[in-house]
């Protein structure tokens, strides 16, 4: 594909399902699957995703047949990822010729051997935190969003989210580590990805920090600290590479979507040659236009239980 003029975040959420389902850890996601398959189906399990985006994890335990009677709270603070995920879910209901009841915030979907509702919540995560009554839930997701946030400050309130003996599954979880090949030039390499990895230490929002470039290895000290007991963890790799020089799906997009970010983050910083960062940034994206971009991302994922 051409480099693109614009960059939808929901086309890149969109693009990277993908990418997320073949990097997730299967042993970790495997401990989910069996705490969602261990549930009575009398139950209805109370689940909350905090940074939803356009409800792709809702469709792929959907799709692998892991919700059989839920109530599921999916939490954003953009409106234009929910009214996404509303309008996906609905298609999806559609085309697995499930039953569909449409709502302003919600959606009701119910087939032979699930029922679920959906419930489209627009809040910010700190926000949802302190509201009176947001609490009991079964299980807590958090997918590619805890490397945004200032974990020893958030992840307390987050846990006392959960009933006692609740579970959790972080997964994607951002850990020190981004390799794009083939080599441009090695030092301006070495240069861009470190100062992109410090913008993660040192982003401000709402004049705190939110985000941590090691957030994976550190989520082990953060989450025991937190009163939380890890009973799978592993790495969750992002890995994109050509095939006979093309990408799947909507990959390029993908990886177009990762160098605009990378451009927009450490253009004019003072510490790169503006000029030569330009180069740089326009001949990573003509890579991918080429077909030849190899990008790697090192995560990790974990799934466990609150125990205090």
């Amino acid at each position: 594909m051409n480099q693109p003029d614009d960059y939808p975040f929901t086309r890149y959420l969109a693009a990277k399902k993908s990418v997320d389902g073949r990097a997730l850890n299967l042993h970790v996601w495997g401990k989910l699957a069996e705490f969602l398959s261990q549930t009575p189906s009398n139950h209805t399990l109370r689940i909350l995703e905090i940074g939803a985006g356009i409800g792709t994890m809702i469709e792929r335990l959907l799709e692998r047949n892991l919700l059989r009677r839920a109530e599921y709270c999916a939490l954003d603070n953009k409106p234009e990822n929910l009214t996404v995920a509303h309008q996906r879910l609905q298609n999806w209901g559609r085309r697995h010729n499930a039953e569909v009841e449409s709502q302003p915030n919600a959606i009701h979907i119910e087939g032979h051997q699930f029922n679920l509702l959906a419930l489209f919540e627009l809040a910010d995560v700190h926000q949802f935190i302190h509201r009176s009554g947001a609490s009991g839930y079964d299980l807590l997701i958090a997918h590619a969003f805890l490397d945004l946030v200032d974990i020893p400050s958030t992840l307390p309130g987050l846990l006392s989210l959960l009933q006692p003996e609740g579970a959790f599954y972080f997964s994607l979880n951002f850990d020190g580590l981004t390799l794009l090949e083939p080599v441009i030039d090695p030092p301006l390499d070495d240069l861009v990805q470190n100062l992109y990895h410090q913008s993660m230490d040192t982003r401000l929002i709402d004049g705190k920090l939110s985000g941590d470039s090691r957030t994976g290895r550190h989520l082990i000290t953060h989450l025991k600290n937190a009163g939380a007991e890890i009973l799978a963890a592993g790495a969750s790799d992002w890995v994109v590479h050509p095939q006979m020089g093309h990408y799947p799906d909507d990959e390029a997009f993908f990886l177009h979507f990762i160098i605009h970010t990378i451009d927009q983050t450490l253009r004019g910083h003072p510490a790169l040659e503006q000029g030569a960062f330009a180069d740089w940034v326009a001949e990573r994206h003509a890579q991918v236009e080429r077909g030849e971009l190899v990008y790697i991302a090192h995560q990790l994922d974990f799934f466990g239980r609150k125990i205090a």
